[in-house]
């Protein structure tokens, strides 16, 4: 095959040791190869990248194992072009497998073009998603500890989750301070109520009835801590993430325009794009990327529905969850009507998909024309399918035996 790149290297990467193959112009027109073993530690890296320097390498390809890659991709990317490959490009190609031949193969598949680089964000968007990322693990531990709660007091028959919408509202906690005090009245901790709540005192009363006893204080007092604990981090957090993304203030109130996207999912968009559209080709290589494109098998003709592909699981999972808010809306706008349409064909599920595709297009659209949204409408798919619904329409009779005939309307 054809070179085209004359001086790489191929790093094949585990948790304690780097083995690195560099490949050069050798004497009658052959390529030389030289393999070395060095320490992921800080000053081995260096020396890796010094050797790959003195060598003349000018591109270096590695795998992207769990988070090892980091450091020395880190390490190089400020004294050279480095390629992160996604580890099932390097397995379509099959071969026999140890370090110093995933290394000497990298770098063979690099030098004849056969490898695609995968998006690295570039420092300043690396802390963002840091954070960002950071933030979602502290929610998932949060819920996870209302979980737990709310498990404990099914194992006491207190059914407080049945009539209370979240066990961390201010009546909920009042009412599970109180049980943890030693309160064991059903009647009393009901009239702890507030608000909309004191509607429910009959139902609360029959929910708090059970058997909560001293272990269940015991254990509901350390959970109530956790889940303290975890939110005063997340407010904490919330001030430095909002602090970290003053320069792309712009941005996030371009974003916030979308329907069902509020501060929180803009913040994640631009931490996993890095705002910077021009990084991706066009809007479907993006949704491609991020795993919110449909899945597409076509053979001798036919297409068959996959899957999406596995894509960015922080983006995909946000997108998703504003998508999700949107269905809550009602018709209001074009990406609820698309919603309700899909959902009632496909299902929730794929509806979602759909209109988290929908959210990410219009991101890239309005980052790179740096214009806020502007909807469709609820009608717009309506009007843009009655031609389209009449023919199935027509398709439907026909099959049943009827000869139609349309008339167009008078103009």
């Amino acid at each position: 095959m054809e070179l085209q790149y004359e001086r790489v290297a191929g790093l094949d990467i585990g948790k304690a040791t780097l083995t690195a193959c560099v490949r050069t112009p050798g004497s009658r027109g052959r390529r030389r190869a030289e393999t070395r073993t060095f320490s992921t530690m800080t000053r081995s890296l260096q020396v890796m990248r010094d050797w790959l320097l003195a060598e003349g390498v000018t591109v270096a390809a590695m795998e992207s194992t769990s988070t090892y890659w980091k450091g020395a991709f880190y390490c190089l990317e400020e004294a050279m072009e480095v390629w992160l490959i996604n580890a099932a490009h390097i397995k379509a190609f099959d071969r026999r497998k140890s370090d110093v031949r995933d290394a000497e193969w990298i770098a063979q598949l690099l030098e004849v073009g056969l490898l695609r680089p995968s998006f690295v964000p570039p420092p300043d968007i690396r802390r963002l998603r840091m954070l960002t990322r950071y933030r979602v693990q502290l929610m998932g531990d949060r819920t996870r500890e209302i979980t737990r709660l709310e498990l404990m007091l099914e194992d006491a028959s207190v059914k407080l989750s049945s009539v209370a919408a979240s066990l961390t509202s201010v009546s909920a906690r009042a009412m599970v301070g109180a049980l943890i005090g030693g309160e064991s009245d059903p009647r009393v901790l009901a009239d702890l109520a507030k608000g909309k709540m004191r509607r429910k005192i009959p139902a609360l009363t029959e929910a708090l009835t059970g058997h909560f006893d001293a272990g269940h204080a015991q254990l509901a007092r350390s959970m109530l801590a956790r889940i303290a604990a975890v939110e005063a981090a997340l407010t904490e957090l919330n001030a430095v993430i909002a602090a970290a993304f003053e320069p792309w203030s712009h941005q996030l109130e371009l974003l916030q325009t979308i329907p069902g996207v509020g501060e929180k999912v803009a913040q994640v968009i631009i931490a996993e794009t890095g705002a910077d559209m021009a990084r991706f080709p066009s809007p479907e290589h993006l949704a491609s990327w991020a795993g919110v494109a449909p899945g597409m098998h076509e053979s001798a003709g036919r297409f068959h529905a996959i899957p999406p592909p596995h894509g960015n699981k922080w983006l995909t999972a946000m997108l998703v969850e504003a998508a999700g808010s949107v269905g809550r809306m009602k018709g209001a706008n074009y990406l609820s009507a698309q919603h309700a349409r899909l959902s009632g064909r496909r299902g929730a599920g794929r509806a979602q998909v759909a209109v988290a595709h929908s959210i990410l297009v219009s991101a890239y659209w309005m980052l790179t024309r740096d214009e806020p949204y502007r909807d469709l409408g609820p009608d717009w798919l309506a009007k843009h399918n009655d031609e389209a619904h009449a023919r199935r329409l027509v398709a439907q009779l026909e099959r049943l035996g009827h000869t139609v005939t349309l008339d167009q309307p008078a103009a």
